[in-house]
């Protein structure tokens, strides 16, 4: 048996000495890169952080020490030592997550993949620690160095410094190659030095001795503080976080275990909050990563593992690429458009806009508030921001979009990626909330194009609002085919009408039908399918395309009335979305007519493809045509029983 495969816990990785050590890291690498290459995942990062994984469960005890990562897709390492080494579903239905989980391990902690927030979660465990007398426990957060750019890891290590006590380790995983690591003797030997009790009390004793001096105590104490500070800031870029309180240990070459694993035993032995600094490289060992200069393999779908080539090449164009194709050709006809991303330029599809304007984009970090209180400050000095972010963390600078964007009518256009059920990346990425969360925001506007070509359009409309912010949403599969109009009643697309329905249903003054489906985005198709199945068993639908969700089309309501009922389908959730605001447009219009609402209930969503979690849901054609029908028959039954008792 391999190494790896007589890993059954973080105890069988202490056994083992330095050969073995290496080895098990070679191992570990040839494992990632056959298993994600079958699967598809984030490769790239967890590649490199191979080792420094190895020196946290040597150095620690974990479940009892708690390693929490931020973010968690770097975690594939950790699952391997901790005895999860199936990844044949990985990421898929009855697999292991690509982030750490509950479910499947004591060893994991945090399962939101959202960024920057392993800090404050460090901050709450050591606090219940210290109150609960765990003295001997520590509480150890791994974050990337791309994770510090997000405001709350700071607002986090504004609070873990305050308490000089408390025990809490910070590990930097910095594989951003933006300066080259401290070495030699002197720096290991000032590390050593600043995180031993003894050289704590030599400190505080010279202070106070220094400070005993008459009249010139003060100053030479802080002239004596200053060359010292200064001297050690040469070896080490340590003083940012020594300003905040903390100490500091780095950097620290993270592919060397035997380092790591130090730096870690000597920061256990520091009684206080303690920064570890480790130099990694992203796709550390595969040479297709390193040579990849976009993303080093971030995220990988299945592929050759040799070649690199998809085994499942794209069928079509992403809705992704749409957007970016068309932002780029509104970018050369409007120069006052610009763009913004948090921190993914490329996912989100502005690398072209970027390319042919470099000084009208701004990549503002994991920082989706500042970004969007930004864009507030763009369209007030003149310009319209287009803010690309995946729509799921849109959710994190809601107060700014109300109190910012929105309060200001700012003329801001946000395009939220990833909309609706994402699938594979778990509960946290999918963007099933930000039609709910958005409804209650005055003045904006929501746009769900169902296809390319209304991706283009409705992008278009949406730059061209300067009063109100603006919202364009699509999800992450393929494009599928364009869905033609045949007819319009008021702003909504008529996509399928009764055989042999009056014309006049168009414009909204002929005869209506048994039912009104009303089908959001992406799940025109599904509406139109629905259709077909109602009308194989004698059932007439009206299928319309909204286009824009919020707010609700004033001509919604009569066309409503011209039919026993109404359906709603949406890629997002049925508590406060489309469904719940054209239930409310009827009443307020006193159309008393029964709605149906086919969306996503209030649940936190398991990993899977993202076909297999809408049929899990019930959001397919059949489920939905067949409880149309019930819902149909229900109104019969009940409408012949009154007849009776009248």
């Amino acid at each position: 048996m391999s190494l790896l495969e007589n890993i059954r816990g973080p105890h069988d990785v202490k056994a083992l000495d330095g050969e073995d050590l290496t080895d098990l890291a070679e191992e570990i690498r040839h494992f990632l890169v056959h298993a994600v290459a079958r699967t598809g995942g984030h490769l790239g990062p967890n590649l490199g952080v191979v080792e420094l994984t190895i020196a946290l469960h040597r150095a620690f005890d974990s479940p009892a020490d708690r390693i929490l990562w931020d973010t968690g897709h770097q975690s594939y390492v950790h699952k391997l030592l901790t005895g999860r080494q199936d990844f044949s579903k990985l990421r898929g239905k009855g697999g292991l997550s690509g982030y750490p989980s509950r479910e499947e391990s004591e060893h994991d902690v945090i399962e939101n993949s959202h960024a920057s927030t392993v800090l404050g979660w460090a901050d709450g465990l050591a606090k219940a620690n210290q109150v609960l007398g765990r003295w001997n426990r520590h509480v150890v957060a791994v974050i990337g160095d791309g994770a510090l750019t997000g405001g709350m890891a700071w607002e986090a290590l504004n609070n873990i410094a305050a308490a000089k006590d408390r025990q809490l380790i910070i590990v930097v995983n910095d594989n951003a190659r933006s300066y080259a690591p401290t070495i030699g003797g002197l720096a290991d030997h000032l590390a050593t030095l600043r995180t031993t009790d003894g050289y704590e009390r030599a400190l505080s004793w010279g202070k106070d001795a220094v400070l005993r001096v008459p009249v010139l105590g003060r100053p030479l104490y802080e002239s004596l503080h200053g060359a010292k500070k200064g001297f050690k800031d040469t070896f080490a870029p340590q003083g940012m976080f020594e300003d905040l309180g903390l100490k500091y240990l780095g950097p620290i070459d993270g592919h060397d275990i035997a380092a790591v694993e130090s730096a870690l035993r000597r920061a256990k032995r520091f009684h206080g909050p303690v920064l570890v600094h480790c130099r990694t490289q992203k796709g550390r060992g595969y040479r297709p990563a390193l040579e990849d200069e976009a993303d080093r393999f971030h995220t990988v779908g299945v592929m050759n593992p040799l070649t690199c080539e998809p085994l499942s090449p794209s069928t079509g164009m992403s809705w992704t690429s749409v957007f970016g194709d068309e932002m780029l050709r509104i970018g050369a006809e409007r120069p006052d458009v610009v763009a913004i991303t948090a921190a993914m330029l490329h996912p989100v599809g502005l690398t072209k806009f970027a390319e042919a304007y470099p000084d009208r984009v701004w990549d503002v970090g994991i920082a989706e508030q500042h970004g969007a209180v930004s864009a507030a400050g763009l369209a007030t000095g003149g310009l319209h921001p287009v803010f690309a972010v995946y729509a799921t963390f849109l959710n994190r600078a809601f107060d700014q979009v109300l109190m910012d964007v929105a309060l200001h009518r700012c003329g801001v256009t946000f395009v939220l990626d990833r909309a609706g059920v994402t699938g594979t990346d778990g509960p946290s990425h999918n963007g099933m909330w930000d039609m709910s969360i958005l409804q209650v925001v005055p003045g904006l506007r929501i746009a769900a194009p169902r296809d390319a070509g209304q991706l283009r359009a409705q992008l278009r409309e949406a730059v061209a609002v300067e009063d109100a912010p603006t919202v364009v949403r699509f999800p992450k599969e393929t494009v599928g085919r364009d869905i033609p109009a045949v007819g319009r009643v008021g702003g909504m697309d008529v996509l399928a009408r009764p055989d042999g329905a009056d014309e006049g249903v168009n414009d909204g003054e002929g005869d209506g039908a048994d039912v009104l489906f009303v089908a959001v985005g992406a799940m025109a198709e599904v509406g139109l399918d629905v259709a077909g199945l109602l009308r194989d068993r004698g059932t007439t639908c009206t299928v319309v395309d909204p286009r824009w969700v919020k707010p609700v089309d004033e001509a919604l309501p009569g066309l409503a009335a011209r039919h026993r009922l109404v359906a709603v389908a949406e890629d997002n959730s049925r508590t406060g979305g489309v469904g719940w605001a054209v239930s409310q447009a009827l009443r307020d219009a006193g159309v008393d007519l029964p709605v149906r609402t086919f969306g996503i209930p209030e649940q936190f969503l398991a990993h899977a493809k993202r076909a297999e979690v809408l049929a899990d849901l019930g959001l397919t054609p059949a489920e939905i045509a067949g409880r149309i029908s019930e819902a149909l028959a229900r109104a019969e039954e009940t409408a012949v029983k009154e007849e009776s008792t009248a």
